[in-house]
């Protein structure tokens, strides 16, 4: 039997993407380091990742391209072209999202995302390549590019869901948290410190309190985005930032400000 679970294993294991992975994901992190450009591509103000929902753009419209191939005869081939070209426009902002959120992964997530990656150029390539066959009429020939696209768009969205709900990567790492109901004593007051970053637990959740402009504030402290240790970060202006990939979330309430992050830290309530 065919067992899809072992090809992914053995892509987890191909150190030789390694080549490829570790150069190409250290000059996009670079590129897209600015808070500014991480907070709009990592989807930070829209409350969560923005790469998934955007690949339904293209997805949809090569698969409806296809169906109106195969159904719909002569007359409309001039929408499935369109909905091709329509296709290849949308995946460019699909691409450079992905682009941002893979390149804050390591080892084997890296290089799943890294066959993510090639799967969808191939699927992208062959789609602009149906594309150019139908504008030169030769409509048999971009029917079958685009079949062969789907295919590998297909195997590539494969990839992205075992990314996603497999390796958790871009999951919001604190959605399964419980707090508590009571208050809870954690500390003494003059333990927490202006700017100072303390680590406590509420019945076994960890949180990171801190005192900044003279108020106590305290936000779960563990990173939404891939499970870092806040209270091992930093405290920038009116947010921590986090360690392992600088997110950053602001300290009154875990609104995100910059990206990877794109869902809310959870904040606590904090009394004295």
């Amino acid at each position: 039997m065919f067992d899809v679970t072992r090809i992914v294993k053995m892509i987890e294991k191909e150190k030789s993407l390694d080549t490829i992975s570790k150069p190409l994901s250290k000059w996009i992190s670079k590129a897209t380091a600015p808070d500014p450009i991480k907070y709009l591509l990592s989807g930070s103000w829209a409350g969560h990742q923005l790469h998934p929902p955007l690949t339904d753009i293209p997805i949809g419209a090569w698969t409806v391209a296809s169906l109106l191939d195969l159904t719909g005869g002569e007359q409309m081939r001039p929408a499935a072209q369109r909905l091709v070209g329509i296709g290849i426009l949308s995946s460019v902002p699909v691409a450079i999202t992905g682009a941002s959120d893979w390149s804050e992964t390591y080892g084997k997530e890296r290089r799943v995302g890294m066959a993510h990656i090639l799967g969808n150029t191939w699927g992208l390539s062959l789609q602009a390549l149906s594309w150019w066959a139908r504008k030169k009429d030769r409509h048999m020939l971009g029917t079958g590019l685009s079949l062969a696209g789907l295919g590998f768009t297909t195997i590539a969205g494969y990839l992205g869901g075992h990314l996603s709900f497999d390796m958790g990567v871009g999951v919001n790492h604190t959605a399964f948290q419980t707090r508590s109901r009571k208050w809870t004593e954690v500390a003494d007051e003059d333990e927490v410190q202006e700017g100072q970053l303390v680590r406590v637990e509420v019945n076994d959740v960890p949180v990171v309190l801190t005192r900044h402009q003279g108020d106590l504030h305290a936000l779960s402290a563990t990173c939404a985005h891939a499970g870092g240790p806040l209270h091992e970060g930093r405290i920038e202006g009116d947010c921590i930032v986090c360690p392992w990939h600088q997110s950053k979330f602001r300290i009154p309430d875990g609104v995100p400000q910059r990206g990877p992050a794109g869902s809310m830290q959870p904040s606590w309530q904090v009394r004295a």
